[in-house]
Parts: structure tokens; C-alpha cells; sequence
């Protein structure tokens, strides 16, 4: 008898358990609804936060622009490391 209600079974799971899952997501759905809290609080877009904080970095980092120390006198010293600059 169980080797039928096992292949009765087995042929016929998702019919079986879609039901159960959907009344589980359902549940769970309602439930995450009346627990969490849905105000989002609001924040400046990425970019805008991006752009505000390069402003700062350049302000705190300005030199003048008459040494143009920001020039390379050369290809080599384009893309120095940190640990090989000469400052």
C-alpha cells in the first residue's frame, strides 16, 4: 500500500505543494506587514552625496592653481603610487 500512495505522491507534489506554500507566503506576507515599520526616512541620492563629499575632499586639499602642482612634469610621474611620490 505505500509504494502506491508514495507514487501517488511523488506524481503529484506540485499540485500538492503549491497550495501550502502559497498559504505560508500569505501568512508570512500579512505578517512582516503588521511587524515592520514602513516609513523610510529620506536621504540625498547617491550622487548628490558623491558630489558633496568631493566638494569637501577638493576644499580641504585646494592649492593653487598658479603652481599647477597637479600637472605632471612628466609621463612617469602621472600614475605614481602613494608610496613612491615625492612630496
Amino acid at each position: 500500500m505505500w509504494p502506491i500512495i508514495m507514487n501517488a505522491v511523488r506524481a503529484y507534489a506540485p499540485y500538492l505543494v503549491l497550495p501550502i506554500a502559497a498559504g505560508v507566503g500569505f501568512i508570512g506576507y500579512n505578517f512582516e506587514t503588521l511587524v515592520s515599520d514602513r516609513y523610510t526616512p529620506y536621504r540625498d541620492s547617491v550622487v548628490e552625496r558623491r558630489e558633496e563629499r568631493r566638494l569637501e575632499e577638493v576644499g580641504e586639499q585646494t592649492e593653487s592653481i598658479k603652481e599647477h602642482k597637479f600637472v605632471p612634469k612628466t609621463i612617469f610621474e602621472k600614475n605614481v603610487s602613494p608610496g613612491l611620490r615625492k612630496d
